[in-house]
């Protein structure tokens, strides 16, 4: 911003005031006093310097002999190089300084003004109006060497400072504003150092949206009852600095929605109250720093985030907004800095989300961007499991949209196998512990089939020889064989066919049944250890009936299993 503030500028100003002091002859009371005392640049104030309560005379300036002094005033009766600087003055009429350049400190604290100052498109230095009662300030397009200083103001109506340029900070901290609809303070398109507002209280809105700030927007302590339901607007917002909002009171929505931040958004202690409605909404908004949400803030209404890109967010478990409450969809971050890290905590606060009630029924990307942030801070397991977390609902909005009952539940089919199984393809190493479970399984079924005597050699030849067929019949049994005639048999009482066979010395050189072994060979498609082609179950024999049927579904397992493996691996079953 540049201003001119040549000498040149301030003479031709001074000349441009048609006023004499002669025509505000004869002065009152006040206004001699401050004649008396102008150029001495110490003017503590008239009476006690307090903010009069009513026009006592001693107190009363005419709002025109203080735009004259402020304009130049004449030879004799000029302004020290401070500027006109007045405390506990009752300013009757309007102070119009309106397209004025006035290029010395107008400070006019502790004042009562009858009327709203207008400074509209005036050029000034710095304008002071700490600790005065006004009932509004229009002051549309100002341009400020420094600030405008409203710092324990008391001000029964709006403040318009549209399209305001000012070197310096706009301060109004401590301030009570009292607007009667709509906003009571009004900087749309505000171009400032800082915008102070901390520990002021505001009926009314705050309108900043489209400002530019150098700094920070410090609101720290503030307590602001809307009027239309928009607490603070500050859309479209440029601030290199930090926008602090910490203990801040609003009644009423906080729109940060487009703004670009430099610094932090600083919620701490925060209290937002907007039921049914927009608590804080920041959609597409920039914060370059971190996002402060913690020490009991609590946003009764919606935390919109949507499109949001934050660089670390810090917060608490019980500072989260209520479920149905939370935006994130598009939302991106950097990392968690002292808030909960884990995949339950996290999972939860997803869970606040509902869609449905914005007319979608799921938003994959807040668990995407939850899992790469996990997997960057070297949380690899969470990660994980927020991923199949976000597969299993998915999959089902998906099956909630397929209106063929067939092939719904046909997905559901599906989706419960690769659930279990793979993990929907975010966990493959499911799929070895399954074909650990059934190798198990199948050990166990195989033993106890070969402890009954329910396994038979799987050779023709073999089940023909006299050897396997004699163990069959006890000793003291005779049978007639029609292959070799003979008869006596060869198992021991109680002895089962199995194990006469292995005892004969013609059966030593046909491999060992191993159950280890048998339901690896049966389960792994892929490998061959010999063992279902010398044996299998025998469903004649007690327990061999359910051994061969868990031979076949054993089977078919491994090659399902084998399969969903690779495809777990080579990411075919992972939901786009």
């Amino acid at each position: 911003m540049t201003l001119d503030w040549s000498l040149g500028a301030e003479a031709a100003a001074w000349s441009l005031s048609a006023a004499r002091l002669d025509d505000f002859r004869p002065l009152l009371p006040a206004e001699e006093e401050i004649v008396a005392k102008l150029q001495s640049g110490e003017f503590d104030g008239l009476g006690d310097g307090a903010r009069p309560s009513q026009p006592d005379p001693p107190r009363v300036v005419r709002a025109a002999f203080l735009r004259f002094l402020m304009l130049g005033g004449e030879a004799g009766c000029r302004p020290h190089e401070k500027g006109v600087l007045i405390r506990g003055a009752w300013v009757s009429g309007v102070l119009d300084l309106e397209a004025c350049r006035i290029f010395r400190d107008i400070g006019l604290n502790d004042c009562h003004f009858e009327a709203p100052p207008i400074l509209r498109a005036a050029i000034i230095n710095r304008l002071f109006l700490d600790g005065s009662r006004l009932p509004g300030l229009q002051a549309e397009r100002l341009e400020a060497r420094g600030g405008v200083y409203l710092r324990g103001a008391e001000i029964d109506g709006v403040v318009s400072l549209d399209q305001v340029r000012l070197g310096g900070n706009l301060e109004c901290a401590g301030a009570t504003l009292r607007g009667r609809s709509g906003y009571v303070l009004l900087g749309r398109s505000l171009e400032a150092r800082n915008v102070l507002l901390h520990g002021a209280t505001l009926r009314g809105g705050i309108n900043l949206s489209g400002a530019v700030l150098r700094a920070d927007l410090d609101a720290s302590g503030v307590t602001v009852t809307a009027l239309d339901g928009v607490a603070l607007e500050a859309s479209e917002l440029s601030c290199q600095g930090s926008i602090v909002l910490r203990s801040a009171r609003a009644a009423g929505e906080v729109r940060l929605t487009g703004s670009v931040v430099g610094g932090d958004l600083d919620c701490s202690g925060t209290v937002v109250e907007n039921p049914g409605a927009a608590a804080i909404e920041a959609s597409r908004a920039v914060v370059k720093g971190a996002f402060f949400l913690r020490r009991e803030a609590r946003l009764d209404g919606t935390l919109a985030l949507s499109g949001a890109s934050i660089g670390t967010i810090h917060d608490e478990t019980a500072c989260w907004p209520k479920h149905g409450d939370l935006l994130l969809n598009r939302c991106r971050y950097g990392a968690f800095i002292d808030g909960p890290v884990d995949s339950e905590s996290r999972l939860d606060w997803l869970a606040r989300q509902t869609p449905e009630r914005w007319g979608e029924d799921f938003w994959p990307q807040p668990y995407e961007q939850l899992a790469a942030v996990f997997r960057e801070m070297g949380h690899g397991e969470e990660a994980s499991s927020v991923l199949v977390i976000k597969e299993r609902l998915q999959r089902r909005a998906r099956r909630a949209r397929t209106e063929n009952p067939i092939w719904r539940t046909f997905l559901f089919i599906s989706d419960g196998i690769l659930g279990i199984t793979l993990g929907y393809g975010r966990r493959p190493l499911f799929a070895l512990v399954w074909l650990v479970f059934f190798w198990l399984l199948g050990v166990a079924a195989f033993a106890y089939a070969e402890h009954q005597g329910a396994v038979m050699p799987n050779s023709a030849v073999v089940l023909r020889a006299p050897e396997w067929t004699l163990c069959g019949i006890e000793r003291n049994e005779q049978r007639q064989l029609v292959a070799s005639g003979e008869s006596q048999g060869l198992a021991a009482p109680e002895q089962t066919q199995l194990a006469c066979f292995r005892q004969r010395w013609e059966a030593s050189s046909y491999p060992t049944f191993s159950p280890w072994m048998y339901s690896l060979d049966t389960l792994l498609p892929v490998l061959d250890m010999g063992q279902r082609t010398f044996w299998r179950p025998n469903p004649t024999k007690p327990g061999g009936r359910v051994a061969i049927g868990y031979f076949y579904f054993q089977s078919v397992v491994g090659w399902a299993l084998s399969l969903l493996a690779v495809a777990g691996f080579s990411g075919l079953v992972k939901s786009p």
